[in-house]
């Protein structure tokens, strides 16, 4: 892309004008001006100094002299030949009466006669009259003077500097507005020649001088900068197209700023204080913003589309644009704009931006949504390991052994939470490749093997992992009441995550349910106490549809249920507790009880299908280091939904123990196939007469719907003849 300069506007000062050169051209042009400026300070001042330039200034002046003299003379004669005589006063020149060749005083004047003295006063008053013609005549002389002065001062300068300047025209020819710029410079030298004689005049003069000399020169010594040229963007060292990024995108960052200066007290700036910002050093290239950084900064979202809108960078403070600052200021012309922007951020702020923001559609046109993950293959597993070798090149680490790389590629698919992906969120793969490599170094290994990327990780969790001891400790105590062992009615082991920061960790939670007669239906306690959110209130109401759907085709659903997670003091979302809701609802209808040792996550829908849930890998090992902690019994395991087995990416100790048969994971499909699992009783499969096997968990809680069916219908019809005899006994 070409240079961009700002150069003096010798016309107006407050409107810099901006010039554009080929890449290269730009930095050339501004040493060629700083070399004519040294030139000028050196050759002009030498102009002045020679002997023909002195005499010739001498003879405008002697020549002035001489026709001034003679006109004072005329003057003279003519006063002296009506009686008069020129004296020069501090006050100037005066007209005194003469007699007898001596001048009149006062008090010999008042002595006259009346008509003398009328005499005295006309011939005064006509002498006046010629005396100020007289003194007008040596004015045009004195101004005559001058402008010869003048011209002979921009003679000498012309002769100095015309052959420096139509050299640089020659050379800059083909480029547009460095001509005009040379032919602007060379007259605004020519007019102020006065700046080269006051650089004579301080040499000369001492040193307590030379401020009254700079005072009278505007307060400063001259330094012909407006003579330079402010090279804004500088392509000199591309090799094609710039591309950068702008980490701290301010409105001044963005589009530039012009700079101030402190002078006798006050503010000031010229041109040169003209600084550039990241769309001119990426202008005919590529910008890269945080959107979010753009959207904090004060006004630099609105500078930003004000730009590309326009297609054109106007430099403008931020406190002159809103008027909060009075500070005078430049307004430079405007330099075209063509840039391509680029934006990175959150899926949401695009999604807000194009909702609420008409223009954001119309400027940013090419969306690109970058996956979080790719698919676990061959070829994605070996760039994984060139993308770690990149990594330890450039930063100096231990290289990574096989196992090494296998371990952080199976830490990415971790990240993923599947197994067939691998995450692409290389911040964290490249912090545990710098960690590694550090461990590698202290157990003494030339390079990363996988106990050392396993320690890394170890240790990224214990500095994590505070609150999610603390919770442990409290449940082996006993303070959390969570069973691993025996079994029990309407109680089920639940699994939620706790999300904290960049650590998140399952953790174990006790759900109990109670029916009993009455006409409330299912009644989630969280969600009476606004302990529950939308989601978790949504997965308790599927179970109402459930009950329906599967127990009260032929009786009403005429019960009251109460859940609740036990020992909750936080608020609860989600629906992946739906489904261990729903087990502790069947348990405490059918009265059998559950195995304890089992915890349960996953969501169900009105027709029993277990669905997937989240977290699934935290939830298993929470669940486990639980039973580890208060022992394991070989019979303790998890019951997850059947579409999380692709997700499972857990840690080595539960993988070991689950292969050992300490520990065990059961996919789920459905309600019944849990249910069975829980109670260890089939669920059973409904009959054509709508029934189910007997002494199966479906019949039992189909018997016992009906129960509390019938028992409702018999309160109700005993209530109602009560209420009648009590009308008749009254009537």
């Amino acid at each position: 892309p070409d240079d961009w300069l700002y150069v003096n506007n010798f016309e107006d000062e407050d409107k810099p004008r901006a010039l554009r050169l080929p890449a290269g051209k730009g930095r050339e042009f501004r040493d060629d001006m700083d070399h004519l400026v040294e030139d000028l300070k050196s050759d002009v001042p030498r102009g002045f100094e020679s002997k023909e330039y002195e005499r010739e200034r001498e003879k405008i002046e002697e020549e002035f002299q001489d026709k001034a003299k003679q006109l004072f003379e005329k003057l003279n004669e003519r006063a002296q030949e009506r009686g008069f005589g020129l004296v020069q006063t501090p006050h100037g020149l005066m007209i005194v009466p003469i007699k007898d060749g001596e001048l009149l005083s006062p008090d010999e004047l008042e002595k006259m006669g009346e008509k003398e003295q009328q005499r005295v006063e006309r011939g005064r008053d006509e002498l006046q009259e010629e005396m100020r013609e007289t003194m007008r005549m040596v004015q045009d002389l004195q101004g005559e003077g001058k402008k010869r002065a003048r011209e002979l001062d921009q003679r000498v300068v012309g002769f100095a500097v015309d052959h420096l300047i139509n050299d640089l025209k020659e050379k800059y020819a083909p480029y547009d507005g460095v001509g005009r710029f040379l032919d602007e410079a060379r007259a605004f030298l020519l007019k102020n020649v006065h700046a080269f004689r006051q650089i004579k005049q301080m040499e000369e003069a001492p040193q307590q001088q030379k401020m009254a000399i700079a005072m009278m020169g505007g307060g400063r010594q001259p330094t012909f900068d407006e003579y330079r040229v402010n090279l804004v963007v500088d392509n000199s060292d591309c090799t094609g197209a710039p591309v950068d990024m702008e980490g701290n995108p301010t409105g001044p960052n963005l589009i530039g700023r012009i700079e101030h200066m402190g002078q006798f007290g006050t503010l000031v700036t010229n041109f040169g204080m003209i600084k550039g910002g990241a769309l001119h050093r990426c202008n005919g290239g590529y910008l890269m913003l945080d959107v979010y950084e753009v959207l904090t900064k004060p006004l630099s979202w609105h500078v930003l589309k004000r730009a590309l809108k326009n297609r054109e960078i106007t430099i403008e403070g931020m406190g002159e644009a809103y008027g909060l600052i009075t500070t005078r200021t430049l307004q430079p012309e405007p330099i075209p704009l063509d840039i391509k922007v680029i934006l990175t951020g959150d899926p949401y702020i695009y999604y807000l931006l194009y909702s609420y923001d008409p223009d954001f559609q119309e400027l940013f046109k090419v969306k690109a949504d970058f996956e979080t993950s790719i698919d676990w293959s061959e070829t994605t597993a070996e760039q994984y390991a060139q993308f770690i070798g990149n990594v330890c090149r450039e930063e100096k680490l231990k290289h990574f052994s096989p196992s090494g790389v296998a371990k952080v590629v199976e830490y990415g698919s971790r990240l993923a939470s599947n197994r067939k992906k691998i995450a692409t969120k290389f911040g964290e793969v490249v912090d545990l490749v710098r960690q590694a490599s550090y461990w590698a170094g202290t157990n003494g290994n030339k390079h990363v093997q996988a106990g050392d990327v396993k320690k890394a990780i170890d240790e990224q969790i214990y500095r994590s992992n505070r609150i999610e001891e603390r919770l442990r400790e409290m449940i082996e105590e006993g303070t959390i009441l969570i069973d691993t062992e025996g079994s029990e009615v309407g109680q089920v082991n639940g699994l939620a995550v706790l999300q904290l920061g960049d650590y998140a960790f399952g953790k174990p939670s006790r759900v109990t349910a109670r029916t009993h007669m009455g006409s409330n239906g299912v009644v989630n306690i969280d969600r009476e106490a606004k302990l529950g959110g939308p989601i978790h209130n949504k997965g308790t109401m599927i179970l109402s549809g459930y009950l329906g759907g599967k127990y009260a085709q032929e009786v009403p659903l005429t019960l009251t249920a109460s859940i609740t997670f036990e020992q909750l003091y936080e608020g609860v979302e989600g629906d992946s507790a739906s489904s261990t809701e729903l087990y502790a609802l069947l348990s405490s209808l059918s009265r059998l009880p559950v195995r304890q040792e089992l915890a349960i996550t996953g969501s169900v829908n009105q027709h029993g299908e277990v669905q997937a849930i989240g977290g699934v890998n935290e939830k298993i090992e929470g669940y486990f280091e639980v039973c580890r902690a208060k022992g394991l019994t070989g019979r303790q395991g998890v019951m997850i939904p059947a579409a999380n087995c692709l997700h499972l990416m857990l840690r080595e100790p539960v993988v070991e123990a689950v292969a050992a048969g300490r520990f065990h994971i059961y996919p789920i499909e459905t309600i019944d196939q849990g249910i069975g699992l829980l109670t260890g009783t089939e669920a059973g499969e409904r009959q054509e007469d709508g029934t189910y096997p007997e002494s199966t968990v479906n019949w039992l809680v189909q018997n016992r719907i009906r129960d509390l069916a019938e028992k409702a219908k018999a309160f109700g019809k005993e209530e109602a003849g009560e209420e009648k005899e009590e009308e008749e006994e009254y009537a």
